[in-house]
């Protein structure tokens, strides 16, 4: 075997088995979170997603695939991805700095109730733990 192969190969088994441990790590948790949001979006409340890089992409997409429909057409569902609005993004990092790119928009349009997920790959970000804190002293159900 040729070490490209081998090494396509020993990849795709490292992420078998991150996969894997994903699954068995979160499944609990993230069933908790369903529960969690199906009860607040019968209440009226909004799904806020956030993250920075490809986070920030994932945050855009799962928001995207709750307001439009994901695999069968249903009713939309409140979602917003706060990584998407350019202007506020900019005038943000401007004007109040990175810190605060998601926190201010958390406090601008977060409620009591509404459900704040954070995707991040590290959990260190400031920017993220300050949104975070945010959510949670509004009264947001935070993830």
């Amino acid at each position: 075997m040729n070490q490209y192969k081998l090494s396509f190969i020993q990849h795709f088994d490292e992420h078998e088995k991150v996969l894997k441990e994903t699954k068995e790590y979160l499944a609990e948790p993230f069933e908790k979170l369903v529960e969690l949001s199906v009860d607040a979006i019968k209440k009226g409340k909004k799904i806020i997603l956030y993250g920075n890089g490809g986070s920030a992409s994932d945050a855009q997409h799962i928001a995207t695939e709750f307001t439009v429909r994901y695999s069968v057409n249903r009713v939309a569902i409140p979602a917003i991805s706060l990584a998407t609005d350019t202007s506020a993004l900019t005038a943000i990092g401007n004007d109040l700095g990175f810190d605060e790119l998601f926190s201010r928009q958390i406090e601008a349009l977060g409620n009591e109730g509404d459900i704040a997920i954070a995707i991040t790959t590290s959990g260190q970000s400031p920017n993220i733990t300050k949104a975070a804190q945010t959510a949670k002293a509004k009264g947001l159900i935070s993830a």
